[in-house]
């Protein structure tokens, strides 16, 4: 049987609001502790009202960063968001709500899905880690500021957008123009079935250059080889390889990991670009120091990628001052960007290759280092 934790509590204070999302206190048996509710499918909440709390996460000790999630406002149980659509999202489950996704007969851009017949050479960027996303923008914004990029999230990990504190952020800043949220993950610009559709909207509706498509917050691993949510990075270099787009790679490097199945070229990296891709993908390097660039070498190698790949190396270095002049910090594993630069220097140069991809600039090959 599934491990679920409910409680009851009183909500003390409203945070934050934002476009379908509040950030609010509740007092849970004299204890104040922070709380997500989504007024479109719970109903919008209040100081003083009384909620049931789904708290498994916390009490588990899991993450979600620190928050319980409203399962309804016991002081005003009955409400109702009526809006366009069909398409329902958590379906089959007592949350099942229906949105307007663009797919649908009645949207007013279905005709423009209808219309694509390929991506047209589109640098579609497919990241392992939500917080990848934050560094890409930044390097195709920094190599081409007129780039209309459009971010696609799967639903790998948590489905609803509002949360990512990062998208509003970069929306906020131009740095992402446009949000699709595919399969089950809901609340982007524009809704979509699957990936396909998605890759299709980003590229005729919201008229996007240059896409990012990335899980969200809360990534989901096991230890194991294949048991790790941001193994969806190979669905969408498949995915865009088929629908004649350009397949970006985003590796995950570091070398702040004290884990180490993930210090240098992450197992993940490793695993899919390695072993489960079935396309060949441009896969940019940051320019590092030469001892790391020989370890990631070594990775390279002995995982196949070098071989079945396109491997390109980047200065990474102008995404960071993009990001920092933007005032946008971004944390991967509880680390910044000064703890782990390779992470953030490794998507900023995804993001400039992409760009580069796209003005059909000049690229520097791995072979071409002589390392």
């Amino acid at each position: 049987m599934p491990t679920v934790f409910l409680e009851k509590g009183k909500v003390i204070s409203v945070l934050k609001e934002r476009e379908n999302l509040q950030e609010i206190e509740v007092k849970i048996r004299r204890k104040v502790e922070k709380a997500y509710n989504f007024p479109e499918i719970t109903g919008p909440v209040k100081v003083g009202d009384k909620v049931l709390l789904n708290t498994t996460a916390i009490r588990l000790s899991l993450g979600t960063g620190g928050y319980h999630f409203v399962l309804a406002n016991l002081s005003s149980p009955a409400f109702s968001s009526e809006k366009k659509g069909h398409i329902m999202k958590l379906r089959y489950t007592p949350f099942q709500f229906a949105v307007f996704s663009t797919e649908e007969e009645s949207h007013p851009f279905r005709e423009a899905v209808d219309s694509f017949k390929g991506l047209r050479s589109i640098p579609v960027v497919a990241c392992i880690l939500h917080s990848q996303i934050a560094g890409v923008a930044a390097g195709a914004k920094h190599q081409y500021p007129e780039a209309r990029i459009a971010y696609i999230m799967t639903d790998s990990a948590a489905l609803p957008l509002p949360i990512s504190d990062l998208v509003w952020a970069l929306k906020r800043e131009g740095l992402i123009d446009f949000t699709i949220t595919c399969g089950q993950a809901f609340g982007g610009d524009f809704e979509a079935v699957n990936i396909y559709s998605a890759l299709a909207i980003a590229h005729k509706v919201a008229n996007a250059n240059i896409v990012i498509v990335a899980q969200g917050p809360g990534n989901v691993g096991t230890r194991t080889r294949l048991g790790f949510s941001g193994i969806d990075q190979v669905i969408a270099l498949n995915a865009t390889y088929t629908l004649k787009g350009i397949p970006v790679a985003c590796p995950r490097i570091s070398f702040s990991e004290e884990r180490l199945r993930h210090f240098g070229l992450s197992h993940h990296s490793r695993t899919i670009l390695g072993e489960l891709s079935i396309v060949s993908s441009f896969v940019p390097i940051p320019l590092l120091p030469k001892d790391k660039m020989l370890l990631v070498k070594d990775y390279l190698t002995g995982s196949n990628i070098l071989d079945k790949h396109r491997v390109v190396v980047e200065d990474g270095e102008p995404a960071i001052s993009l990001l920092r002049q933007h005032e946008i910090y971004v944390k991967t594993m509880g680390r910044g960007i000064e703890e782990d630069r390779e992470f953030f220097l490794a998507a900023g140069a995804a993001g400039i290759v992409a760009a580069k991809l796209l003005r059909g600039q000049n690229l520097t090959y791995w072979e071409d280092l002589n390392l």
